[in-house]
């Protein structure tokens, strides 16, 4: 069972691994739903770390229609991590009408080899997930990050547990969205997924001793929670008990 995190900065990424991460979605801005962490970020990750690192490849927040322009950043950055040795990227591109972008992924796919790809939850804006599903498998993307185009997993556990019947082993889904260890083991029991994604973070406060009062600016940031990352690894590893 792999249980796959998110890192939004560089000691999380260490937190991650210690705790019992698999592998390691690496992202920046959560509040925008995730775009793509600097290089910076990615290549001190990838030098400290041993587990497999996925940065997300997401110019903007947003909707996952792109333009030229920026499925060309997208395909920089994609080039900049393979350089480094990243093990895999996330990405994901929709037409107009909500069907999966088949020529940009492709030509963001073939910038990517040899890196798996993660097509990331663009997959739930789609508008149908039986046919993005077949898009997304003969194209040759690794996985499907989804959370059954509900808000969160366990919402979406039924349409999850139809795509993983329906893949046939051709490509991976996994379950994210709202995963923590209260809902780990239902969303696993249920869905049969082999793959786990959560981002198991939390607020965490500031250590600067100045504040200016009048900025009223709140400092917290989004860090690793490490004893919800060790239960949720405690509670896949107990699994042949469920």
């Amino acid at each position: 069972m792999i249980l796959e995190l998110i890192a939004f900065d560089y000691n999380s990424a260490l937190l991650a691994q210690e705790n019992g991460a698999d592998r390691l979605e690496i992202c920046d801005n959560k509040l925008e739903g995730c775009t793509t962490p600097s290089y910076g970020l990615v290549k001190l990750i990838k030098e400290a770390i041993q587990i497999p690192i996925f940065p997300m490849i997401r110019p903007r927040g947003g909707d996952f229609l792109y333009s030229k322009e920026e499925i060309h950043i997208m395909k920089y950055d994609i080039e900049l991590f393979r350089d480094i040795g990243c093990e895999g990227v996330v990405f994901g591109c929709l037409d107009e009408v909500g069907n999966v972008d088949v020529k940009r992924c492709e030509e963001l796919l073939k910038i990517a080899y040899p890196m798996k790809v993660t097509f990331h939850r663009a997959f739930d804006r789609s508008n149908d997930p039986f046919n993005a599903l077949r898009d997304i498998s003969s194209m040759g993307f690794s996985r499907i990050l989804t959370s059954g185009q509900k808000p969160t997993a366990l919402e979406g556990k039924e349409l999850i547990k139809e795509l993983i019947s329906r893949s046939e082993g051709d490509i991976i889904i996994i379950p994210g969205g709202g995963i923590n260890s209260t809902n780990i083991v239902e969303v696993f029991q249920f869905t049969g997924a082999q793959e786990i994604h959560s981002p198991a973070t939390i607020q965490k406060k500031s250590n600067m001793e100045f504040v200016n009062l009048e900025l009223k600016e709140n400092l917290e940031f989004y860090g690793l929670d490490e004893k919800e990352a060790r239960r949720m690894k405690q509670l896949l590893g107990a699994r042949e008990n469920y």
